[in-house]
């Protein structure tokens, strides 16, 4: 899969829903039961990041729930990318870009949401055919003014910005021109995951999806 292809699975990915749930799995228990929560509430694009032991095996279940589409996040390394293929991902993100990395995710024919934080970054990211990437750490990286002044000179790349993103600061990226959607983990707080208060996590979801709105 070329870079070109990759953006535009991508881009599909990023239209479905203005918020991407950011997950980090802790019981594997839960994993179906909160994609399905999250799926109800309108929210379909999920990231399971890869930061603890139950992640692929997260992954293989919540890929099985109907209506979800779920990739892997954190994805560091060419080992990662095969692992998460390999569990049932349907698309990758990553908090930068290596050219091992990449070319990795090209062999997998995984879609990648590569990240960049700076105009430099954003440019060589582009300059290889990726035009829909990852902004990330957002709220680090400058916030929304940094994201809408990175696009006055590249219109071309839309974004899918990550990192202290909330409830609070969503709509002020989500107006951006270039971004196309929002990661956060707002959606799944710990506290109601570990209480399996699914209707509770439904109705962050819903009030997520209307952010579109």
């Amino acid at each position: 899969m070329t870079p070109a292809e990759q953006s535009r699975h991508a881009a599909e990915i990023c239209a479905l829903a203005p918020v991407v749930p950011v997950l980090v799995i802790d019981d594997l228990a839960s994993a179906a039961d909160l994609a399905r929560a999250l799926v109800a509430g309108g929210l379909p694009a999920l990231e399971v990041t890869l930061r603890t032991p139950q992640a692929l095996e997260a992954i293989r279940a919540m890929a099985a729930v109907p209506g979800g589409v779920v990739g892997a996040g954190t994805l560091l390394t060419p080992e990662d990318v095969r692992a998460a293929r390999a569990a049932g991902a349907r698309f990758g993100v990553s908090p930068g870009a290596t050219d091992r990395l990449l070319a990795a995710c090209e062999a997998e024919g995984l879609p990648l949401l590569p990240g960049a934080a700076t105009a430099t970054e954003v440019m060589a990211l582009l300059e290889k055919g990726y035009n829909v990437q990852k902004f990330f750490p957002a709220e680090a990286a400058g916030g929304a003014p940094a994201l809408k002044a990175i696009g006055a000179p590249i219109p071309q790349v839309r974004f899918c910005p990550t990192g202290g993103i909330g409830p609070a600061n969503a709509r002020d990226y989500l107006a951006l021109a270039n971004v196309m959607c929002v990661g956060g983990s707002w959606v799944a707080p710990k506290d109601l995951v570990a209480r399996g208060d699914w209707p509770g996590v439904v109705a962050l979801a819903r009030a997520a999806r209307a952010l579109a709105a």
